[in-house]
């Protein structure tokens, strides 16, 4: 959530930032500003509630102002979305300027110690506290320089930020820190680029610097970049990486939204992250992070996943596979829980963290207690370098590329592929999946990206259709069984979270023992009714269904008939085992939901309140 950006150079600062803003709004966002450091090295500070389009309009003046300065996307989280709180934030003497992804929980009591030094607040942010808190420390000793400054405050607060500076008395510095928000440095020729992301920057540069948990670095033209540890201002040495994203990944192709460009792209998404892994004709499955690790698997009391939202459903599906396939003891967690419910790890166990971003700062946080406790940590993301990716003794990258829209598609799918080999992988080597089977399996998952090209091509002008007939709906229903109960989870937070209709996952088999209550004709209920997989059940609940008027959407096999006689919409999707049903029958709930949502008019890539990368707790 929220995005940085700042430029220093030859180019027109202001257009480097406002594009670069442009390119982190799928983060997700409420408000923007900008600041930047003209020729007389005076601020000029313009900043609104509402979109960058909004704060183009206030400040396109300022275009060729300036070759340096910095700008926001705020996701708001101390104080209501307002002008007055947007970012950036300026210091009582009006000489520093500063953004900040993240929240600082110490915030008050900092607050009240300024406030009886003389500080006065415009805003209600935790951002604002800090900004004044470096010009504490510059005003406490004079001797203490900008970047001194900065650190001294970092050191006194705690929570999670990614921080961008500016001094009026430092002209061309940029001094940015981070702690638990991710902050990338773009290295150019005579230029240099910070970014939330390394999207603002790729096509102007394919060098970067991912700055590490509690870093801090100094950036001039002059002076290059000199990177500081926050606690004991150790210098580090820069580690440079080539970037991988290419500007053609994060453009849209096209397509009218990034969500619908990333559920196409889903059959390569799923093949990039089996490539290279998946050796059908071999009869193997290539991860080293496994291999390397495997009696820690196999010897494992049991395995803990972790994760948060789409990731979570993930997880659930990940637990029917790796028990009925591995026979190891699963557990599935939301992060946000685990960590304050004191649960019971050991050094026996295996913690599985699933995120998109490799941000997410619940799952973090859960990874650094299991990690205390002797945990064997395995990370599943979709971000090369991320903090997940870090703090984990091994993982796997999904390989799903860049995912924009902030409800996640590709990303889900990616995540049960690799849930899915290491399922298959651990099953095989501990005896518990014989060969003959194995090979069927693994023959069938190779064939996935060409049944989700099907689904696609099949259900897509289907699925627009059905959309059409529930814009005005105000509740839904998404049953399923066994491995399509996440998925049906999985389908109703895609509804609700890009169109705001209230929408319900259940177990179908627990539909009597409440949520019956709620079906009427007015109701719409999908239903994920494959072939394999209690079928016979499924008919009974579409049957309890029917009896009160329901409107039911069903996902069935092609072919289907008992289901298909009685439901009132039908999408079909090809047979498969039923393990691999929820990446298939997932495809056509994204696209109803994304349907219903662009319907209705809603902000499909940006729905409100939401954030990509969620990295607050």
């Amino acid at each position: 959530m929220c995005g940085i950006v700042g430029y220093t150079g030859f180019q027109d600062a202001y257009e480097i930032v406002i594009n670069g803003l442009r390119r982190l709004e799928y983060r997700g966002y409420d408000s923007a500003g900008i600041v930047l450091e003209g020729s007389d090295n005076k601020f000029e500070v313009q900043k609104t509630k509402g979109k960058v389009e909004d704060l183009v309009n206030i400040s396109k003046e300022l275009k060729g102002t300036a070759k340096i300065g910095m700008g926001h996307t705020r996701w708001a989280t101390h104080g209501v979305p307002s002008d007055r709180n947007s970012h950036p934030h300026l210091s009582n003497n009006g000489k520093i300027a500063l953004v900040h992804n993240g929240i600082i929980e110490n915030y008050d009591t900092i607050k009240k110690m300024l406030a009886e030094k003389g500080f006065t607040f415009q805003s209600e942010t935790d951002t604002e506290v800090l900004v004044n808190l470096v010009q504490y420390f510059m005003d406490l000793n004079p001797e203490i320089d900008f970047p001194t400054a900065v650190r001294y405050a970092l050191n006194e607060v705690y929570g999670a930020y990614a921080i961008t500076v500016l001094h009026e008395d430092y002209p061309g510095v940029l001094v940015v820190g981070r702690l638990g928000s991710p902050l990338a440095i773009g290295i150019g020729d005579k230029e240099y680029f910070i970014a939330s992301d390394a999207s603002p920057f790729v096509e102007f540069t394919k060098e970067a610097i991912y700055l590490e948990e509690g870093h801090m670095a100094t950036i001039s033209l002059e002076n290059g970049v000199d990177i500081r540890t926050i606690n004991e201002n150790s210098k580090i040495e820069p580690e440079i990486q080539e970037l991988k994203l290419s500007l053609e990944q994060i453009e849209k192709g096209g397509y009218e939204h990034f969500m619908l460009k990333e559920i196409f792209e889903q059959p390569k998404s799923i093949h990039d992250t089996m490539r290279g892994r998946l050796l059908v004709d071999e009869g193997i499955i290539k991860m080293a992070g496994i291999w390397d690790h495997l009696e820690r698997f196999k010897n494992a009391n049991r395995i803990t996943i972790i994760a948060c939202g789409t990731s979570w459903h993930a997880g659930l599906i990940g637990e029917y596979l790796i028990e009925e396939y591995a026979r190891i003891p699963v557990e599935v967690e939301y992060a946000s829980e685990f960590r304050y419910r004191n649960p019971i790890i050991t050094d026996k166990d295996v913690v599985i963290a699933i995120s998109q971003s490799g941000e997410t700062a619940d799952t973090m946080a859960a990874l650094k207690l299991a990690k205390e406790k002797g945990a064997f940590i395995y990370g599943i993301c979709n971000v090369v370098d991320s903090s997940i990716a870090r703090i984990t003794d091994a993982g796997s990258y999904t390989h799903a590329g860049p995912e924009i829209g902030v409800a996640s598609t590709k990303a889900f799918t990616a995540q049960l592929t690799i849930l899915t080999l290491i399922a298959f992988k651990l099953g095989k080597h501990n005896g518990n999946l014989g060969n003959a089977e194995f090979m069927s399996l693994i023959a069938e998952l190779d064939a996935i990206p060409k049944k989700i090209e099907e689904v696609l091509a099949t259900t897509h002008e289907l699925t627009q259709e059905i959309a059409k007939d529930f814009v005005k709906a105000t509740n839904f229903l998404y049953l399923g069984r066994g491995y399509n109960y996440p998925a049906a989870l999985e389908g109703a937070l895609k509804l609700k979270e890009i169109s705001y209709i209230h929408a319900e996952g259940y177990p179908a088999a627990e539909m009597k023992h409440g949520p019956i209550a709620l079906i009427d004709e007015n109701m719409p209920i999908v239903i994920i009714a494959p072939k394999k997989g209690h079928y016979d059940k499924i008919v009974s609940n579409v049957q309890e269904i029917k009896a009160r008027k329901g409107k039911v959407i069903a996902v069935v096999n092609k072919g289907d008939r008992q289901v298909s006689e009685m439901a009132d919409y039908v999408i079909e999707i090809p047979e498969t085992s039923e393990c691999f049903s929820p990446i298939v029958a997932s495809v056509p709930l994204q696209l109803l939901a994304y349907y219903i949502a662009v319907y209705r008019g809603a902000n499909v890539d940006q729905p409100r309140n939401l954030a990509k990368s969620v990295t607050v707790e």
